[in-house]
């Protein structure tokens, strides 16, 4: 199951935290919140799976995100 681990504003942000997940071997998702709102704009959920969650989370912490 996937589930929400962080929100970002901002497409360069979240693309960042992706590359850091998928560089680390985690399964990463992301999901715009709005659907009318330009890609640099809106926020994103990055989600995980479930399993792979409290790594995610960690890694985001000890990168300062």
């Amino acid at each position: 199951m996937w589930i929400v681990i962080h929100m970002a504003k901002t497409s360069a942000v979240t693309d960042g935290i992706r590359a850091l997940l998928e560089n680390e071997g985690i399964l990463v998702k992301v999901k715009p919140v709005y659907k009318k709102m330009s890609r640099e704009e809106n926020y994103y959920e990055i989600l995980v799976l479930e399993s792979e969650a409290e790594e995610a989370r960690e890694i985001i912490i000890e990168n300062g995100l």
